[in-house]
């Protein structure tokens, strides 16, 4: 059978282009499509499987290829992000610098935050001047917006910082801060001791409350020998009767964060000899 197809299909190709085609002949031609299509579909569908997993190794490392540089991508943008912050912080200090060297002889050394602890019965915070820098103890620390704390403990390398909601009356390791009204010409005084759950200081010993108006700012005395003169501490928020009405109690809102905290100042006050 097989031979007699191919002596038609031969006879076809030699006899050329003579007319019609002979019964025998469609039969032939028939028979052979019709046997090709029997194996043309199916090695087409392989052909076409195989090329679809080709694609798909393709697409896969293509995906890949997309994930990394997108993550890259990411990678980059918050890196930029966090020095752009840093740059406008730091022209922010450097601002806050000149300003300040043109209003007191005081020495801000600026400092970074290295470690803080958000425990909210124990705020530590952790700088990277110590000894070695000449940084000691009870130094006031301020950021550019004002006054955070104090130097609490100095290492060789580090310092840790004693942040004014850590302040309280009844803790011996504890600093009050002498206050007084800026630009106020009668000066009252008063003392700061302690941090309310509101978020306020509690500025006690206030005898004199008629030179006070909510919005004054306040500012350290420079009586208390620890807190030099003039740094800003806070607002007033409010002014109330004290302990049995003999003095007056005024509650300060801070204009420092005492969060997210990145840079300080290390207010240094030249001896005087």
């Amino acid at each position: 059978m097989f031979g007699l197809v191919c002596f038609f299909i031969l006879m076809g190709l030699t006899l050329g282009n003579r007319g019609p085609m002979t019964w025998p002949e469609k039969f032939v031609k028939d028979s052979v499509s019709w046997t090709q299509g029997l194996f043309y579909k199916p090695a087409a569908q392989v052909a076409g499987f195989f090329e679809d997993i080709r694609q798909l190794r393709v697409i896969y490392t293509e995906n890949k290829t997309l994930k990394l540089t997108l993550t890259q991508y990411a990678r980059d943008t918050q890196r930029l992000n966090d020095l752009e912050a840093q740059n406008k912080r730091l022209m922010e200090a450097l601002g806050f610098t000149e300003r300040q060297r043109q209003a007191n002889v005081y020495t801000y050394r600026i400092a970074e935050v290295v470690t803080m602890d958000t425990d909210p019965y124990n705020t530590t915070v952790t700088i990277n001047l110590g000894d070695k820098d000449g940084i000691k103890e009870n130094m006031a620390v301020m950021t550019v917006d004002g006054l955070i704390g104090r130097v609490s403990k100095v290492f060789g390398f580090h310092s840790n910082v004693q942040l004014l909601n850590e302040i309280n009356d009844s803790d011996n390791n504890s600093k009050a801060i002498a206050v007084t009204v800026k630009g106020n010409e009668n000066q009252p005084f008063g003392i700061i001791e302690s941090y309310a759950d509101t978020g306020e200081l509690v500025m006690n010993k206030v005898e004199h409350a008629d030179d006070m108006k909510v919005g004054d700012t306040i500012i350290t005395s420079g009586m208390g020998q620890v807190f030099p003169k003039g740094i800003e501490v806070g607002t007033i928020a409010s002014i109330g009767p004290g302990e049995f009405g003999i003095t007056y109690k005024v509650m300060v809102k801070p204009k420092a964060s005492f969060s997210h905290i990145r840079e300080v100042f290390v207010v240094e006050v030249p001896e005087v000899k």
